[in-house]
């Protein structure tokens, strides 16, 4: 396997992981896409492309997120179980 192709494959797990932790942050909030939109100040198709897998959280919004949900970037995007 070349080396693009083993990024290409991290990157979709990477958005796939990121996808769930912050699906998993928000139900431990009672958040839906719109709330959360709103308190971390983007618009909801941003989220919604996050959670959807799309797009990946910028490293500025990675720390609005940690910062909000009280925990650090390394559990968003899945090097961290806690």
């Amino acid at each position: 396997m070349s080396i693009i192709n083993k990024l290409t494959g991290n990157n979709i797990i990477m958005k796939i992981l990121v996808a769930e932790r912050i699906k998993e942050l928000m139900r431990t909030e009672n958040l839906n896409q719109t709330a959360l939109a709103k308190k971390i100040g983007v618009k909801q198709n941003t989220v919604s492309s996050w959670v959807l897998g799309k797009k990946e959280p910028s490293i500025a919004s990675l720390w609005v997120l940690a910062d909000y949900f009280q925990t650090d970037i390394d559990f968003i995007v899945g090097r961290e179980n806690y």
